[in-house]
């Protein structure tokens, strides 16, 4: 063969090498849940043995992992999705959903079950929902069905410990492959403390860090969990009242935004995504948490768990600009607690 042949086939091979790489690239893969939610908008909160006028009802895409997954693609971030569905209409729904959302998404299908369903009670008055679900256990993913392709290239994965096994093998290789891991948690699921081990940012429910540290109070909880884990970063969502964490040195608070609430859900999950994108963008701790309060708040003003996922200026404005609700910790509060935290950490890891 010709020098001249041999030369165009090496060009053509470092072409196809090269697009194997970047298609293998994933700014966040995210593992865990999707489910279809029915949205049932209601005057107010039906009381026992009554009857109430239905205002609305939608059947939309929801499901934890999934939402931060498409709020992180909308934002344009490369985005993966790891988890199971049904082979029935709302697992090909989540499927379609992906696809139009641009979401590289590796779903295994199980024969004969239905996919995870919702159906959410949403207050009118408040935005405030009451959540009915329905799940199998056959939509767990096991270890053994998860490849360690589906998490190559990767710079974030994202978790919600739906199982803990898969997720926490995926967190172990990810942080193998440099990759950081964020954790949305909201229980005591049965290995999720071999879980935490390989997280670096853990921002649970408000009351998952008193249930897996076994302290009634944040400023004592969450140092314990990055002392007992070696997470970076511990910290809680807290509703109406924002976000506090823990950065292994001091406290970090951001009060909500005020917003005209239409329906919470899905404020979590967009929270998350936040999360993750000013991660990856290579903002501060503090710069994180503002944008991550800003997109659960706007995510609020719209039907649905992604119905109010804002472009990113929008939420950059609100978060330069937006009113914000009451602080729940004083700034000399948590100076103080920090303190406190510093010196218990300090003294416990003299003691090693």
């Amino acid at each position: 063969m010709s020098p001249g042949k041999n030369r165009a086939r090496r060009a053509v091979a470092r072409g196809a090498d090269a697009k194997r790489s970047a298609a293998d690239r994933a700014d966040i893969v995210s593992i865990g849940l999707n489910a279809t939610d029915t949205l049932i908008r209601v005057p107010r909160f039906p009381a026992f043995d009554s009857k109430t006028k239905i205002l609305s009802s939608s059947l939309l895409p929801g499901g934890q992992a999934a939402t931060a997954a498409v709020a992180c693609r909308r934002w344009g971030l490369r985005s993966r999705y790891v988890g199971k569905i049904g082979d029935d209409a709302a697992g090909r729904m989540q499927r379609e959903e992906f696809a139009r959302e641009g979401v590289q998404a590796h779903l295994t299908e199980v024969p004969n079950c239905a996919s995870q369903l919702a159906f959410i009670i949403v207050d009118e008055c408040t935005g405030e929902r009451t959540i009915l679900w329905q799940r199998d256990d056959r939509l767990d993913l096991r270890p053994e069905e998860f490849p360690r392709e589906w998490i190559r290239g990767a710079r974030l994965v994202h978790v919600d410990g739906h199982p803990c096994a898969p997720a926490a093998a995926a967190a172990r290789w990810a942080r193998e492959g440099g990759a950081m891991v964020t954790a949305d948690l909201d229980n005591l699921y049965p290995g999720v403390e071999e879980l935490l081990e390989h997280v670096d940012f853990m921002i649970g429910s408000r009351d998952f860090p008193e249930r897996l540290a076994g302290m009634p109070e944040l400023p004592e909880s969450l140092p314990e969990i990055t002392r007992r884990f070696g997470c970076r970063v511990a910290g809680a969502t807290l509703g109406r009242n924002g976000v506090l964490a823990w950065d292994g040195t001091q406290f970090h608070y951001c009060p909500a935004f005020r917003v005209d609430a239409v329906d919470t859900t899905g404020a979590g999950d967009v929270f998350h995504a936040g999360f993750a994108y000013s991660l990856l963008r290579g903002d501060a701790l503090p710069a994180i948490l503002e944008f991550a309060c800003a997109a659960a708040g706007l995510n609020c003003t719209a039907l649905g768990a992604r119905g109010g996922i804002r472009p990113v200026s929008e939420i950059e404005e609100l978060r330069r600009e937006g009113p914000r609700r009451e602080r729940l910790y004083g700034v000399e509060e948590l100076s103080r607690a920090s303190a406190r935290a510093g010196v218990s950490v300090k003294h416990t890891s003299s003691k090693k």
